[in-house]
């Protein structure tokens, strides 16, 4: 079956990859294990490019390097989204007798990636560009453009869980779910050096 898969970045990552020795992943022989029989003509990938932090000034540059891996899967796209960083008044959990009850954090977020993806999926199934559409991804934000492209527009929909428990919204409208397991992520990494129109490069030493 023509299928595009639609992955999730970040949602993969917390779910699948973080603390995890396997973040050199390529997608593209992910699928191959996990969907032997379908014929996976696109893979977009949902994604922001994140900023230095004073605990971690070096995740930017690992990003660019996976992102980079990312660009020599030939039939692989990368749609970006955005991070935005604002002050945010908040209530303390146990505020003090006496005193301020609030606090000023910084609050980080994803945005757009969810939007995007939504979008795709729906209209790439208008196009007909797909017989069956795969989702990374355990958001259940998801739950309704699944629903429109597996029952409106007829169309396979399957989801490779990165989580352990999937989604009950997303379960009620896919037509198969499989986990995606510590042993196909292992055996579905980029080699530790790679070559691209750039020169060559080489897997973070340290993530």
């Amino acid at each position: 079956m023509k299928t595009i898969v639609y992955i999730d970045g970040f949602n993969f990552y917390y779910g699948a990859l973080k603390r995890t020795p396997y973040k050199w992943l390529n997608p593209q022989q992910l699928c191959q294990k996990l969907l032997p029989s379908f014929d996976v003509v696109k893979i977009k990938y949902y994604t922001a490019k994140v900023s230095a932090r004073p605990a971690d000034n070096g995740q930017p540059v690992r990003q660019q390097t996976y992102l980079r891996a990312l660009k020599t899967v030939p039939n692989l796209e990368i749609i970006y989204g955005q991070f935005l960083q604002s002050k945010v008044r908040m209530r303390l959990a146990d505020p003090p007798a006496s005193g301020s009850k609030f606090i000023e954090v910084l609050k980080t977020e994803e945005k757009g990636s969810d939007v995007n993806m939504a979008t795709h999926i729906v209209h790439d199934g208008h196009l007909d560009l797909y017989d069956a559409a795969v989702i990374v991804s355990n958001d259940s934000d998801l739950a309704e453009p699944v629903r429109i492209a597996r029952h409106e527009l007829d169309k396979m929909v399957g989801m490779l869980s990165p989580h352990k428990c999937a989604s009950h919204a997303l379960k009620k409208n896919v037509s198969f779910i499989k986990p995606i397991r510590k042993g196909v992520l292992r055996s579905s990494q980029f080699p530790a050096v790679l070559q691209d129109t750039a020169g060559t490069f080489r897997r973070p030493k340290q993530w």
